[in-house]
Parts: C-alpha cells; structure tokens; sequence
C-alpha cells in the first residue's frame, strides 16, 4: 500500500536515533533522545487550503524537523509515518 497525502500534507518518517554519541559511548534504550529528524516520503500537490494559494516548497527526500507533537501517526505495512501539513515542519535540514 502507498500512501498519497492530498493539499497541503506531507508524508514523514522518524530517522533512527544514533546508537552511539560523538565520543563512542554507545547507548542503551531508554538513554535514547526521540529523534527529531524525519525524512520526507511523499509530499502532496499544495493547491487553494483554506482559501489561500499553497505552493509546496518540500521535495520527496529532504530531511526536515517537525513540531514535536504535531501530525498524524499511521502505521503501513508495519512501517511508521506521520503525516503532518507542510506549515507543521520548523526547518530543512541540509
């Protein structure tokens, strides 16, 4: 199955947290942080959203950082996703 997102949505998934810190310190589970960085799976077409223009301006592949708690979370094909609206992502990460 594939998921499609319409207007303004995007489709994201959660990157792994690192396993181990800068200094090699490998870490265990519950010393993870929750990753922050989500990698961009669909992006929706943008068009007229609560009567205003919307121009996506996200590509399929960008990695981005989200609200926290913001968007939708959809389990497919035993994979996780979040959908979220392209006004909920803070930045581009390059």
């Amino acid at each position: 199955m594939k998921l499609k997102p319409l207007a303004d949505r995007v489709v994201i998934k959660m990157v792994e947290a690192e396993e181990t810190t800068k200094s090699g310190i490998i870490l265990t589970g519950a010393a993870k942080e929750k990753p922050e960085v989500a990698e961009i799976i669909e992006v929706g077409p943008g068009g007229m959203v609560d009567g205003k223009e919307v121009t996506m301006t996200v590509k399929k592949g960008d990695k981005v950082i989200t609200s926290k708690y913001s968007g939708t979370q959809v389990k497919v094909d035993g994979e996780e996703y979040t959908i979220v609206r392209q006004s909920d992502i803070l930045a581009v990460v390059e």
